[in-house]
């Protein structure tokens, strides 16, 4: 026993060991600060461009952004083996991939990274374009020339105008605003109303910025120019969110992507927000460093995204560790409350939980009408997914209409991890009784909580992403917690009473 013991301790040593000779590494080699605080901000942004080949030359063109206000372009570079690769800058920026023959899908990579700098104030992007002569039809015309009016009524300067029209073509009430939305898309009314009240606009296409969104595509925004040749960009929908959290990726009109010698083509984004110390060349410099770092920065965006959550999961598991091993909490599942956790960190704690106890209360209530039809567990495990599914549907129509975004996250719960939850709770009620449905779930909960929060602190989101020697130094302290064999807290409390009577009967004699 106390070989094991020994050899237990000196295993979780060498891990801890491990783990923080590979931190350093990271700090004093590849310049990572340790804390956050003392760092830029940046983001790295891939475009996947798919298409299908037919076994003929291609020539592939994507338009690509650059410095503008807020964002300072600090390194780019592509990957598309077997293809030749030129950067043009005349008449805006683009990437131009071309090969002499290729055959099925094909993928291209471009990766972009800017550093956040909000004094970064460039001179106006572009030509300021020319003001197009507008013909509308006879309903069209009254219906544009009212919402003008309107707006130019309720505003000061050039760019007031363009708020209070985007305003108006948000307002579902508006029949003016509506009239022109069933003959066109909200941005090119918006264009063609600033250009009837001769203010030079354009549409443009942006990228919205949210950190780990991997398969994004491009929202179109309206580029409005003052008499001084200032510029600003207007989102003309409100569920786009502001017009400051997108990064303007197309700076002249135009197609984004154009393609010969190929079909099918697409193009899609994904998007990783970081954070690096000033003396380093960010993540740029990682990836072209990629065989000697060996770093997960070295990856895609999209795959960065996935392992950016997948780090947290140990920290979950050590949580779990904790409070079963050492607290003797019961929960429905082992892991299971780390994969709750994992859908609280997307939805926030609240509306995490509310949807979690709604979707199993009303699914153990179906279960139980499964009951009479003396299903066998498989089949019935199936209706339970089945009906999992549905109530998730319906959450989320539910949300969508009443105006609650987060409710419409509800897929981000693992469906069939809850079909597997209400069914063993199920069960536990035929067997243990209402009480111990409580108490296991209650435990789920109080337990997926916890994980939630040690997972959402910022440092432990960053230090495990940063510094992947981190994961072996929680792997020692699970190692370290799983081996106690003494009572657990709970058990304690149970047995007070035990304590209590033999200290009495000490007193009595």
């Amino acid at each position: 026993m106390k070989r094991y013991a020994s050899s237990l301790t000196w295993t979780a040593l060498v891990l801890v060991l491990l783990g923080v000779i590979h931190s350093w590494w990271r700090v004093e080699v590849h310049d990572v600060s340790l804390f956050p605080g003392s760092q830029y901000e940046y983001w790295d942004v891939e475009a996947r461009v798919e298409l299908q080949a037919h076994g003929q030359p291609v020539k592939v063109t994507l338009t690509l952004p650059q410095t503008q206000p807020g964002y300072v372009l600090q390194a780019e570079h592509t990957a598309s083996p077997g293809y030749g690769v030129n950067i043009e800058s005349d008449q805006g920026r683009r990437v131009i991939w071309t090969t002499r023959q290729a055959q099925g899908e094909q993928w291209l990579y471009y990766r972009v990274q800017f550093r956040v700098d909000p004094q970064r104030h460039p001179p106006p992007l572009g030509v300021v374009p020319a003001i197009n002569e507008v013909r509308w039809s006879e309903p069209l015309s009254v219906a544009a020339s009212q919402l003008l009016h309107q707006a130019w009524q309720a505003s000061a300067d050039t760019f007031s105008l363009a708020n209070n029209l985007t305003h108006l073509l948000a307002d579902a009430n508006n029949q003016n605003a509506q009239m022109l939305l069933s003959e066109m898309s909200a941005a090119e009314a918006m264009v063609r109303l600033l250009n009837e009240a001769e203010i030079p606009a354009r549409l443009l296409s942006g990228l919205r910025l949210e950190d780990g969104r991997r398969r994004q595509s491009l929202q179109p925004l309206v580029q409005v120019f003052a008499t001084d040749h200032t510029w600003r960009l207007f989102s003309v929908s409100p569920a786009q969110g502001a017009p400051q959290d997108y990064l303007l990726w197309q700076q002249t009109a135009g197609p984004i992507l154009e393609v010969e010698g190929g079909s099918d083509s697409r193009v899609s984004f994904s998007m990783l927000s970081t954070r690096e110390p000033a003396s380093s060349g960010g993540h740029a410099s990682v990836a072209r460093d990629a065989l000697m770092n060996l770093s997960i920065h070295s990856l895609p965006i999209a795959e960065q995204a996935v392992f950016k959550t997948l780090l947290l999961l140990p920290v979950g598991a050590l949580v779990v560790v904790f409070f079963r091993v050492l607290i003797g909490l019961r929960t429905s599942g082992t892991f299971m409350p780390v994969l709750i956790a994992l859908a609280f960190l997307e939805m926030s704690w609240l509306p995490g939980l509310i949807t979690f106890l709604l979707i199993v209360s009303i699914g153990l209530v179906l279960r139980q009408l499964l009951a009479y039809l003396n299903l066998l567990l498989v089949a019935r495990v199936a209706v339970v997914i089945v009906c999992v599914i549905g109530l998730m549907a319906f959450m989320a129509v539910i949300s969508f209409h009443a105006g609650i975004n987060t409710g419409m996250q509800v897929t981000l719960f693992p469906m069939i991890i809850l079909a597997w939850t209400i069914e063993r709770m199920s069960i536990l009620w035929e067997e243990e009784g209402p009480k111990e449905v409580m108490i296991q779930g209650a435990g789920s909960l109080i337990t997926a909580s916890a994980a939630f929060v040690v997972m959402d602190h910022m440092l432990i989101r960053y230090w495990l992403f940063n510094f992947p020697g981190m994961q072996l130094i929680v792997m020692a302290m699970i190692l370290l917690v799983g081996s106690y064999t003494g009572y657990r807290l709970l058990e304690l409390w149970r047995f007070r009473p035990l304590v209590t009577a033999s200290s009495s009967r000490s007193d009595d004699v």
